[in-house]
């Protein structure tokens, strides 16, 4: 095996977010549930013999110094001591800075890709613990499933979702994280009554996805005070689709859609809105996923 193609990286969405504490180190301790979409980046990956690492954007963007992507590469090899190399192109789809975690996604892809390519056959657990020194939601992407998430986003618990579609949105700028966090608006959930103990007390499914359409993201009140994008965002989707969030600490929003709009009035009706934004908005009408497309590739 010499090369793989194709390799999917999808998003993922944050149908709620809390922020329930602050750890010593700084970082904020959430309670979330995740769910992958159908909106993808796209790897291809060549093993080379001379050990080096390159990455190469398929579509002509501008290449990072170094991304995630080369980063995960790095890690794998110098924790596995393999000297192979490879050339990572990347066909980049999802929008920057957007909380839909594009590029730990294709961090995860490059890890799954390449134990692969390489025949390192490291486990699950392994990928995992790499994953997450590459960041937080990295092991969201390699354990494959809609999860329940807390900690920083490294305790992950494995639910069921019924199928279900979104609109999503995001105008031309992204968001600094960090400029979120320290905010004085950052909202914080200080009673867990509504997410503590959540998957067990979801029960079924669909009172899992109900539990979800309920939920609020804590970011949101201090996004919308730095970005008007942001604003006009959740604007519009509220007016078209209503109940309009932010998805992690990005810029992209979405609204979970009705079953009445399979017939591709959910399509007609995004499209007429970003016809009418300025260049640069973007946006797509999304399916939930129940697994990665790479789901089992670590086992």
């Amino acid at each position: 095996m010499k090369a793989l193609h194709d390799l999917a990286a999808p998003a993922k969405l944050n149908l709620f977010l809390h922020i329930v504490g602050k750890r010593e180190d700084g970082y904020h301790l959430l309670q979330s549930v995740f769910v992958l979409i159908d909106w993808a980046d796209t790897l291809h990956v060549e093993r080379r013999s001379d050990g080096r690492l390159q990455r190469h954007d398929v579509l002509g963007g501008d290449l990072p110094a170094d991304d995630l992507c080369l980063r995960a590469a790095r890690l794998l090899q110098a924790e596995s001591g393999c000297a192979w190399g490879a050339d990572i192109h990347l066909e980049k789809r999802l929008p920057a800075g957007a909380g839909m975690g594009g590029g730990s996604s294709d961090a995860a892809t490059t890890l799954l890709a390449l134990n692969r390519l390489w025949d390192l056959r490291l486990p699950q657990d392994r990928l995992l613990a790499l994953g997450l020194r590459l960041g937080a939601d990295v092991p969201f992407f390699l354990g494959g499933r809609p999860a329940f998430v807390e900690g920083i986003g490294e305790i992950l618990q494995p639910i069921t979702l019924p199928e279900q579609r979104f609109a999503v949105l995001k105008g031309p700028a992204g968001l600094a994280t960090k400029d979120i966090f320290s905010s004085a608006l950052l909202a914080r959930s200080e009673k867990l009554a509504i997410v503590a103990g959540f998957p067990a007390s979801a029960g079924t499914a669909d009172k899992t996805a109900e539990a979800c359409s309920q939920g609020r993201n804590d970011l949101q009140p201090a996004a919308e005070a730095i970005s008007s994008e942001v604003r006009d965002a959740l604007a519009l989707l509220s007016k078209q689709f209503g109940n309009a969030r932010m998805t992690g600490s990005g810029a992209a929003v979405f609204s979970v859609l009705a079953e009445d709009g399979k017939d591709g009035k959910d399509d007609q009706s995004l499209a007429i809105l970003l016809q009418a934004q300025p260049e640069g908005w973007t946006g797509r009408i999304c399916h939930s996923l129940a697994q990665h497309p790479l789901a089992g590739w670590a086992d």
